[in-house]
């Protein structure tokens, strides 16, 4: 036990903890929710069950944030294209504020009686193996986690998920990369308490990999490995991103030296003013690429955001500029990519290395592909016994480079076709604006949400 840390985890744990009353009224919500569904299962003809899944039927939720989970359970013998017509027609008549989601096929996510609420089709199995998609495993988890987390228990993944919404690391969505609400539970499962966890997460190091259940499994190249003990061929902790999984280890390290609950309940960061921004900013060299937003959901926008962050880095590195840092941001109608190159020229002429004079064939070809060449400032010559030959550049300003050459990518199939309608190439003046203050103060202020 960490000296004087039972108070401020006692603080928490009333804070986040649903009383009575509060069980009492999701429970019925949820019946209602069931007898509706029910309703619209009857008129499908099928023999489909409802399951309830996820932190309310394990009853780790945490008061302040509610989502209801309801599985749509069909046999195995209805066609994937009859799960997917009926699963939306059923979730279409009943939610409000619904958008339709894509996992391995269609759901519907809403609101319902005010509660975040999503009703997913899967098919029934008992075992992984059976498995048709990658959501008919959920219901095996919720009965694992039931079966194998006890009562006390449940107050530690509280805690856990708490802290993890405090430093910035819940949530395995694509927006986050951090812990899904499943891999919390089997930790607090492997290392019994929040207390004993954070403790033994010191030690962590890259490639760390955890199971609850004996026997061999697959080897995964990510941060953290978790075997999945309903399947052991799947890696729980597979979307934590290489990011997060240091700061948690750093978050874990600073809270057993020093718990607060500052690691809980960050103070809110205060945009910093624009003249503050453009003070820290200094000399350093920015330039962003302008784009609209392209109207999809945020599990599909991110992967995309970041490949496209990418493969713009990657872009400006092959024409020799070097970018010192590439991040991104998702306001309400535009997207921004952000880079920080060393500089935001280069100069006319290169020396370009070619091979060893010794490698005659390579030589050769050198040759014959600088000497006439029209970028050629100095014919190929020969020094050190290696050859060399002075040409132009072909971009000597970074963001002549990017408005030619950006359309040319593969940044990710709806940016792609965003990108062709209209961008804009800013300077860092352009990017110092009212709507990009709170990206600016979180990318520069470099104390972690619990120092705040």
């Amino acid at each position: 036990m960490i000296p004087g840390s039972e108070p401020i985890e006692t603080n928490v744990l009333k804070k986040i903890t649903p009383d009575a009353t509060e069980k009492k009224q999701i429970d019925r919500i949820i019946a209602t929710l069931k007898e509706q569904v029910a309703k619209e299962i009857k008129k499908t003809k099928i023999p489909i069950t409802i399951e309830l899944v996820g932190s309310t039927a394990k009853d780790t939720y945490i008061r302040t944030s509610v989502d209801i989970d309801l599985f749509l359970v069909f046999p195995t013998t209805v066609s994937r294209e009859v799960l997917q017509e009926k699963g939306l027609t059923i979730g279409r008549a009943i939610l409000e504020q619904q958008e339709e989601c894509f996992a391995e096929h269609p759901y519907v996510r809403g609101v319902f009686q005010g509660y975040k609420t999503e009703l997913v089709p899967c098919y029934k199995i008992e075992f992984a193996s059976q498995k048709l998609s990658a959501v008919d495993r959920t219901p095996l988890h919720t009965r694992y986690v039931k079966k194998h987390l006890n009562e006390s228990q449940k107050k530690e993944v509280r805690l856990f998920k708490q802290f993890l919404k405090g430093i910035g690391c819940y949530g395995a969505e694509a927006e986050i990369e951090g812990f899904s609400g499943y891999l919390c539970e089997i930790m607090i499962i492997k290392y019994k308490t929040f207390q004993q966890l954070v403790e033994n997460v010191q030690y962590w190091h890259h490639g760390e990999t955890l199971a609850l259940e004996e026997g061999t499994s697959p080897l995964f190249e990510t941060p953290l490995t978790f075997i999945d003990p309903v399947d052991s061929e799947r890696n729980v902790a597979s979307a934590l991103s290489k990011d997060k999984f240091e700061l948690f280890i750093t978050a874990c390290k600073e809270y057993t030296k020093k718990p607060r609950l500052t690691f809980f309940f960050p103070n809110e960061l205060q945009p910093w003013s624009l003249e503050k921004i453009k003070q820290v900013i200094g000399t350093n060299v920015f330039v962003g690429v302008n784009l609209p937003k392209p109207e999809i959901i945020p599990e599909n926008l991110y992967p995309q955001v970041r490949k496209a962050v990418r493969a713009i880095r990657d872009l400006c590195e092959q024409y020799e500029f070097t970018i010192l840092d590439a991040t991104f941001s998702i306001e309400k109608a535009n997207v921004y990519i952000v880079l920080r190159p060393k500089t935001r020229t280069l100069s006319k002429i290169v020396l370009h290395a070619g091979p060893p004079v010794m490698l005659k064939k390579n030589a050769e070809e050198f040759i014959q592909k600088w000497f006439d060449n029209p970028r050629t400032r100095k014919k190929p010559f020969e020094k050190n016994k290696r050859l060399y030959v002075e040409i132009e550049r072909e971009y000597t300003n970074i963001q002549d480079l990017l408005e030619d050459q950006i359309k040319q990518l593969s940044l990710g199939k709806h940016i792609d076709l965003v990108i062709r309608k209209g961008f804009m190439i800013i300077d860092h003046n352009d990017l110092l604006t009212e709507n990009l203050r709170l990206f600016w103060t979180t990318y520069l202020d470099t104390r972690t949400t619990w120092e705040r």
